[in-house]
């Protein structure tokens, strides 16, 4: 058995996915990608990549919390950017969220994310 994590404090799923499940053998927490999308407005927020990555962020914390764990036990993320040009702005913020010993991570280029944003994270958690 898997337990669904679902929290309004991130933004609801705009299609056919879970906010995150965590796998009962090994508790792991897997995350589905988060965009820049205000919880309380449920709109794509306008802003910047450095404003988008922070609030994608916030978002995928809140997933954790809701699934009992947090961002220090983050083991994996995968970041999707429409250019790789922001690799450094994103690094950037990712200190503030990460300021030691960091989870393994990759950073891949796509042509295009939900709602136009211009970042989305995924990640992979332990769940103590």
């Amino acid at each position: 058995m898997n337990t669904i994590v679902k929290t309004d404090k991130a933004p609801l799923p705009v299609g056919t996915y879970n906010q995150g499940i965590i796998t009962d053998s090994n508790k792991l927490l897997y995350t589905a990608g988060q965009i820049a999308i205000d919880p309380k407005t449920n709109e794509v927020i306008d802003g910047d990549v450095r404003d988008q990555t922070r609030l994608v962020l916030n978002n995928l914390r809140e997933v954790l919390k809701a699934a009992g764990t947090e961002m220090s036990n983050m083991i994996k993320l995968t970041v999707f950017m429409v250019d790789l040009q922001h690799f450094n702005t994103v690094n950037e913020v990712f200190k503030e969220f990460f300021p030691n010993d960091p989870p393994a991570r990759s950073a891949v280029e796509v042509s295009a994310l939900p709602k136009g944003v211009d970042i989305e994270i995924e990640g992979i958690a332990a769940v103590p």
